[in-house]
């Protein structure tokens, strides 16, 4: 994650953006409803859905993964999503005390935190993917070369690539002798992050990047070649194309491709055009640029790996903390199906201190948990969305994803995507006429006619945290008691019982609100 401040560009963005939020593209601010009609034929061929962007999460720096507060939100989000590996920053950054140097200059490696903080992760049934960062200040180039974060990690190249290579083999080789080569086999290892922003001080960046690549992939695989390493790991899905061109040409070994992209990018960054994306669009696009960049490329079978992405690289209170997150992820979903293996929200928990320490629990913090261990709108939106099948439907709208689990079931998901109510760090309360509804009418064959569905809801007034922090006034530091009430009212929303009628249902969707619609296996027709 980047900490830059925002560029003109970004400004021009987020303005147009807050102009879009008061006039929607489909409908003026009056009160009223669209309607949908939607078929859904349950017998038609379905295709492979597998739950891409539930696999990984971002989370703050490495040694927070030994605070309670850490792994209590990391057991919740777990429960919620059942995802598989979790990527952070700074493994080798001092205040985990793995590298230094003894009074001959020879390397000492301190394994102690290194082993709670992978221990506690297993312990809880997710595997670490392991981004290589940053530079140890003893053996660092420029121990003065200082990113900006509140933790103030070291971004430049090694002093000397030997010590590098030293050190990378005796990380790799600590990890395997611990957790078995079978295990670790099954981990990531990607080689640094952003390094095409200023999270990395070598000069020229992509040349000086792509020699510690080479350094780093080498000596992994030098372990053990079924240790899978890559990257660029860049931001704005940059220099993917000139990196395969590079890793061919020298030789060197790359098992996957990752990259980030945020909802606010903006084109210039991404695509270098003067174009204005929507940020409903925006991660879907730079999928799509990188994912045919692979395919062209020498090595077209490489995963692609969006190892960060969100609907902001900004602390936005009116994105990340609000019910707007729920069609904005659903919508991500269905663009993105099928072009990329993994990826990876950041983050999983406001358990974070890039900027600090965490000031208020809802400040436009990336997690899908507020401090204090408070789920989020978005949170909700990732556990209704968990319950999809990993079977698709055809549906024509741009509004719906329909899915079959394995046990039979048809799950839909249903949503009416509005832009938020404002954007910047500065919070806008909703404003009294939010927008038009939508009415979805669902003709769904091969169901019975009459059959019983459970629906759940996302939205102002269902699953939605913000609205009781609202009515408190948004204090900063909650009393017990309003920590209490919080974590009541940001509980999911219970299903509601509901009935088809001839096939038949109707579904009415408050503006940024998201449903999710489940027809077990015994109403299904066969």
């Amino acid at each position: 994650m980047r900490s830059r401040g925002l560029t003109i560009a970004a400004l021009i963005f987020l303005f147009l953006a807050s102009a879009g939020a008061q006039t929607p593209s489909k409908s003026p601010t009056t009160t009223g409803s669209q309607s949908d009609t939607i078929r859904i034929d349950t017998k038609a061929l379905v295709t492979p859905f597998p739950h891409f962007w539930e696999q990984m999460f971002g989370s703050g720096r490495a040694v927070l993964a030994m605070r309670d507060s850490y792994r209590d939100d990391l057991r919740t989000v777990k429960h919620a999503t059942d995802f598989q590996a979790i990527r952070f920053h700074a493994i080798f950054h001092d205040e985990v005390g793995f590298f230094d140097l003894d009074s001959n200059g020879h390397p000492v490696y301190n394994f102690s935190y290194i082993n709670q903080i992978y221990d506690g992760l297993l312990a809880n049934g997710v595997r670490p993917f392991v981004e290589l960062s940053f530079m140890p200040l003893k053996l660092a180039s420029d121990p003065a070369a200082l990113h900006a974060f509140w933790y103030r990690p070291n971004i430049s190249p090694p002093k000397d690539y030997v010590l590098w290579d030293g050190m990378i083999t005796a990380f790799v080789e600590h990890l395997v002798e611990r957790y078995g080569i079978d295990e670790v086999s099954k981990w990531y290892f990607e080689v640094w992050n952003e390094p095409n922003l200023d999270f990395w001080g070598g000069k020229p960046a992509q040349s000086t990047y792509f020699e510690l690549y080479n350094h780093t992939a080498l000596a992994i695989k030098r372990v053990n070649n079924r240790l899978r390493v890559g990257g660029p790991s860049t931001a704005q899905a940059a220099w993917v194309e000139a990196f395969l061109e590079h890793c061919r040409q020298a030789g060197v070994p790359v098992d996957f491709v990752s990259t980030h992209v945020y909802g606010n990018d903006t084109a210039k960054d991404v695509f270098q055009t003067d174009e204005v994306i929507p940020r409903d669009q925006m991660v879907y696009r730079a999928v799509r640029k990188v994912h045919d960049q692979i395919a062209a490329s020498s090595l077209p079978d490489l995963p692609l790996i969006f190892s960060e992405y969100n609907a902001s690289y900004a602390n936005e209170p009116n994105v990340t903390d609000t019910v707007y997150m729920g069609p904005w992820l659903a919508n991500t979903i269905r663009q993105c199906d099928g072009l990329t293996e993994a990826m990876s929200y950041w983050a999983f928990s406001d358990v974070f201190e890039e900027q600090g320490v965490v000031k208020t629990p809802f400040y436009g913090g990336f997690g899908l948990m507020a401090v204090n261990n408070i789920p989020k709108p978005a949170l909700n939106a990732f556990a209704m969305l968990h319950q999809l099948g990993d079977r698709r439907f055809p549906v024509d709208s741009d509004s719906a994803l329909a899915t079959r689990r394995s046990d039979g079931s048809i799950v839909i998901a249903l949503w009416n995507y509005a832009p938020p109510f404002g954007t910047g760090a500065k919070y806008t309360p909703p404003p009294p006429d939010p927008g038009p509804s939508r009415t979805f009418t669902l003709k769904i064959n091969g169901v019975a006619a009459n059959a019983r569905a459970q629906l759940w809801r996302l939205d102002a007034d269902h699953g939605n945290v913000v609205k009781t922090y609202d009515a408190m006034g948004r204090p900063a530091f909650p009393t017990h008691d309003q920590i209490v009430a919080l974590r009541t009212a940001a509980k999911p929303s219970p299903p509601e019982g509901v009935f088809l009628k001839n096939g038949t249902l109707s579904v009415r969707i408050p503006p940024q609100g998201l449903v999710l619609v489940k027809i077990n296996s015994a109403r299904v027709a066969r």
